[in-house]
This record gives C-alpha cells, structure tokens and sequence, in this order.
C-alpha cells in the first residue's frame, strides 16, 4: 500500500478569543488515565450520487474540525503539570494523505490490521511519558483513488474516553453537514473536575501505565464476528442461579477470557491466576444522571479476578465474576474519593503480582453504546468502524480486546491483541471457532 503525505499542518480553533479562557482543570480520573494515543478509523465510501471531490470533502472536514476544537477547546489543547489544559490555540495536527489502490481492496483482508497504522496520524498504544507537548487528538484524511476516505483519529486519553469521543465526533460531523452542532454546547466540561477534584501530588503507587505497558512480547492483533445466534448461544451458557439475565457484551466477554486463558495457559504451560480489567461508564450511574456529552475520564476501572485450579474453566462462573465487579462499581463521587487510598493499595498489588509473572492481565475496552460510525460527514454515513491493530514493532501494550457492534443484525466484532504463539493456540481451538467467524466481515457491495 502506498501511502503519500499531501499535506501537513495544525488545524486551530475557529475563535480567536480562546487564550481569554481559564485553564481546564482536569479530574482525578483523568490524572489516573495513563497518557497515549488510541487510534479509530473511520471509513467512508464515495456516495454514488456525490458530485464532490474527495479534495473537497477533505477542506470541508478541515474547516468544520476548526469550528468543532472551538466548542471543544480542551481538545485544542496541552496538559501541564497531570493538573490542567492550557494553550488551547496550539490546535491539531492534521495531515492529509493519497492513498494508491481502493478502498474495498485494502480493508478486507484481516491480514492487513496493522497495516491500518499507515493511516494514523501517529503511533498508536504507546505510553506517553511526557504529556506537556502531546496534542489531544490528532487527525489524518486518507483519500483512496476510487474517492473514498479513511477518517484516522489518535485521541490522547488524558481526556477522551470513548463517550466523549463520540460526542465530540458528533459536533465534529455536524458542523461538516453545515449545521451550529446538533448537541448541546458543552457547558458542563468542567462536570468531571467538580466531582473528583485533582490531587496536586499523584501517589507513586497510582501509576497505571507501569501495568498496562513496558511489556517485551511480540503482539499480534486478529478480529473476529460473532454473528447474533452466537451470542445467543452463549447467553444461554453464560446464565446461571447467580446470572439470570446475561447481556450480550457480559456473555461475549465471558468466552473471550476463558479462551484467552486457555490459550495463554497452553503457550505458557503453567496455571497462574487472570486478571480482566474493564472500564464502567460514570455517567448514567451518578445522581443526577450526567449527559452523554460530560467529556473526560469519567469511568471507573474494575478488576475481576480468576484463579484457574483444574482443566476445565467454568464459562457461568466468569460471568458472575465480570457482574459483581461492575456491580460493585460505587455511583457516588465520594465513595470513590475516600475510597482512594484502598484503590491505589489495589493497584499497588496487582502490578506487583503482573510484572513478577504471578499473574496475567487482560484488558477490555467495550465500544458497544459509544461509537458506532454513523457519524455522517455529509459524505454519508461511514462504512465501518476499526480499531487498527498492534504494530510488530509495539511491545508495550498488554494483552487486550475491544468489543463493538457489527455490521450485521446483533452481531459483535472483537479485535483481540495477545502475543503470537496465543493467537496460534487460540486459532486451533475448536470451541472458539465453533463461535467465532475469521472472515472478512466487510460488505464489498457497500464500499
């Protein structure tokens, strides 16, 4: 795939009046958040009725991104100190490619996943050591020779969860359709600092990036489909007297796990305790209820843990234990706040027991209810949502999966990053694939 940079610049917000603003105080959730780039690309087909250039879709976006980072000014922003947002005129960096070859050619097979990183605008999945010069987000249109575009985002996670994301894509979209935005101004972008105030010195034992990263294993990324029959199938083998009622991302999950154990176990061939990580989303859960478009870090992470002693993994079981960890997630502020001294002992733990060996760690990031690529551009709505895949080069991440919807009817798509040797076990497992489709699960007539 050739891949030519036409264009690179900072794209800044359209008001000039931004340096007036006070800094963005950020939240203790965000100073929790370890600092690096998580990367979505969006893709979009020519609309067959378009008289519009790709060249021209591309300034459109361009000059609505500028009007968007105006309602979103944190996101035009740097962090100093892990305390707050300031210079929010400093902008985006925004690069504009031409991409040899079609679209349709390039997305299918699931082979090319890292390939999807030459369409980033930086490296994605790496720890940011120092955040004081990092863009929130940064932006890179890719035009393909039959006049689609790929859309690729990295959003730094110091602020951008996936719901903010979304509702900043969404104002983004908006704009670009011509419209004043379609969602409320936001003026609550300070909700998540007035509920969990930041600390002005960060306990060495909250550091999150020690167990998430500095891993030295090469790491393969591989997606699946598990079409709706799948999934209700693993309902039923999910539910138990504890869990009666399942949902699809919880049964989903679930299998995921006691496959990825299997399969670490068969590489490894030893049995040792596994720890899932998860994130639980704040805002519906506080009172009041928080608007969709609260932006920051507001969730949770919860920890779930299995300790494997025989052959068999009991599917039921690690449904009951993902329950009670989001279950047991507080949905009050101050519960989490004089809760943070325990919190971080616990981090301090479970660190310990990865980074001797003692364990493994696996972490889920759930895109179902958040981003859905139907954000429409005015070029149509996108043809699908991707999650590139870990470069042969990237050691750092630990094992993990994100789960979104599919294209088809109550399907779910997981894109699974765990070292090479598992993908093999886990790629021979009968019971795996007897769930999970391999295969291309892109509609070519829509691209």
């Amino acid at each position: 795939m050739e891949v030519h940079i036409t264009s690179n610049q900072m794209v800044k917000p359209s008001s000039s009046k931004l340096h007036l603003f006070k800094p963005f105080k950020i939240s203790l959730l965000d100073q929790l958040t370890p600092g690096m780039y998580t990367p979505v690309l969006l893709f979009y087909a020519k609309p067959s009725d378009s008289n519009i250039h790709s060249s021209q879709f591309a300034d459109q976006l361009k000059q609505s991104l500028s009007k968007a980072l105006t309602q979103f000014y944190p996101a035009a922003g740097r962090v100093k100190n892990n305390l707050f947002i300031t210079n929010f005129d400093e902008g985006v960096p925004y690069v504009e490619t031409k991409v040899k070859g079609r679209l349709s050619d390039f997305i299918e097979p699931t082979q090319k996943l890292e390939a999807m990183n030459r369409l980033l605008p930086c490296r994605p999945f790496c720890y940011i050591q120092d955040s004081t010069t990092a863009p929130q987000l940064a932006v890179q249109v890719n035009i393909f020779h039959c006049g689609g575009i790929a859309i690729g985002l990295c959003v730094f996670h110091k602020i951008f969860d996936g719901a903010t994301l979304s509702a900043f894509l969404n104002s983004w979209a908006a704009f670009s359709r011509g419209s004043n935005g379609e969602i409320p101004n936001p003026g609550l972008l300070g909700s998540s600092s007035r509920l969990f105030p930041p600390i002005e010195s960060m306990p060495e034992n909250a550091d999150w990036h020690s167990m998430f990263f500095n891993y030295d294993r090469r790491m393969m990324s591989r997606t699946y489909v598990f079409d709706a029959n799948a999934i209700s199938t693993l309902k039923l083998k999910v539910k138990s007297k504890s869990l009666e009622h399942p949902s699809r991302a919880l049964a989903l999950t679930a299998f995921i796990w006691k496959h990825v154990i299997q399969a670490s176990r068969s590489a490894s061939g030893t049995l040792k305790p596994a720890i899932l990580c998860q994130p639980v989303n704040l805002r519906p859960r506080l009172k009041p209820i928080l608007p969709s478009y609260s932006i920051g870090n507001l969730f949770l992470t919860t920890y779930s843990m299995y300790n494997p002693v025989g052959k068999d993994i009991d599917l039921s079981e690690l449904g009951y234990l993902l329950r009670q960890a989001t279950k047991s997630a507080p949905n009050d502020p101050q519960i989490v706040l004089q809760g943070f001294k325990t919190m971080t002992e616990q981090l301090d733990h479970l660190v310990e027991m990865v980074s001797k060996g003692n364990a493994d760690l696996f972490v889920l990031s759930s895109l179902i209810n958040t981003l859905d690529a139907n954000e429409d551009f005015g070029w149509g709505k996108g043809t699908l949502l991707g999650i590139p895949g870990i470069d042969s080069h990237n050691r750092e991440l630990c094992n993990s999966f994100f789960i979104k919807n599919a294209r088809q009817h109550n399907a779910i798509e997981v894109w699974v990053t765990v070292p090479e040797k598992e993908i093999d076990f886990l790629e021979r497992d009968p019971e795996f694939l007897a769930f999970a489709s391999p295969n291309s699960y892109f509609d070519r007539s829509k691209i």
